[in-house]
């Protein structure tokens, strides 16, 4: 039987289990949160993204998961620079023009602050002259930084980005940091 691990990885840390950066120092990995033999992200989550991230050690289960061929839906909360009209949203929910090709079409909806959330280390840049909004992206693409790029071709940069969703896993009540088995 497979083994998975959700787990709600904070805003810094590399999908990976080890890492020599580019001066040679070692980045925060999941190792620094995650002691169990023999299991692997099933996808990746950008360091300067937070939230849920799916570890197992079954291959086929990892590749179901992580394979953008098998349209596996994820949900973002996305914390972004001013109040998107709806047509910016509307421009998501069919699809934005990316350097990469078109994305296909989202479930783009605006949503309250998600409740209980934890806070950030370091805090969100903010500017009193400029607003910020919430919203919730559902997509079943999985292209470098899509989301990032999705907002900001709307005109609309990510402030903060929390994958909420993995197909039918849920961060839930899941603290930040920590993990569990499922």
């Amino acid at each position: 039987m497979a083994r998975v691990i959700l787990f709600n990885k904070p805003f810094g840390v590399l999908s990976q289990f080890t890492d020599k950066g580019s001066d040679g120092s070692p980045r925060p990995t999941l190792s620094r949160y995650i002691n169990v033999p023999r299991v692997y992200p099933a996808g990746r989550l950008d360091r300067d993204s937070e939230g849920l991230m799916v570890l197992t050690d079954n291959g086929a289960l990892q590749s179901k998961i992580s394979d953008p061929i098998n349209k596996m839906t994820k949900t973002y909360w996305v914390q972004v620079e001013g109040t998107p009209s709806g047509a910016s949203l509307a421009k998501l929910n069919n699809g934005v023009l990316l350097k990469d090709g078109k994305t296909a079409p989202a479930k783009v909806q605006q949503i309250d602050e998600p409740d209980d959330l934890w806070e950030r280390n370091p805090p969100v840049r903010f500017r009193l002259s400029v607003p910020d909004t919430w919203i919730s992206i559902v997509i079943a693409e999985g292209r470098n930084r899509q989301v990032r790029r999705m907002t900001a071709a709307i005109g609309h940069p990510t402030l903060r980005l929390i994958r909420a969703e993995i197909g039918e896993w849920k961060l839930g009540d899941l603290a930040l940091g920590k993990w569990t088995d499922v």
